[in-house]
């Protein structure tokens, strides 16, 4: 879609190249949304760690470090700005 609007971007492979703590905290800051907003409760991990969604906001992002699957995705970021891919045209505010 971005490429069909001629949109430069960079795609960071979630599982690959993970965000850290600081970086999620950012990411969420931009968002307006707190951790539990963005957890994916369907997710192997979310079972296996014992989740409820209604851990702190610290603990859940520590999780979501470690586990990056339990983030919901996409998310795009532009400068100080970002939006949540879902539905993927969220992503075009953006630009």
């Amino acid at each position: 879609m971005l490429e069909e609007h001629e949109v430069a971007y960079r795609y960071r492979e979630y599982t690959e190249e993970p965000l850290n703590k600081t970086e999620l905290k950012r990411v969420f800051k931009m968002l307006g949304l707190e951790p539990k907003a963005l957890l994916r409760k369907n997710d192997r991990a979310y079972k296996e760690l014992g989740l409820s969604g209604n851990e702190p906001s610290a603990e859940l992002i520590s999780h979501m470090a470690q586990h990056p699957t339990l983030l919901q995705r996409p998310i795009a970021v532009l400068g100080a700005r970002a939006v949540v891919g879902r539905p993927v045209e969220n992503i075009l505010e953006l630009v």
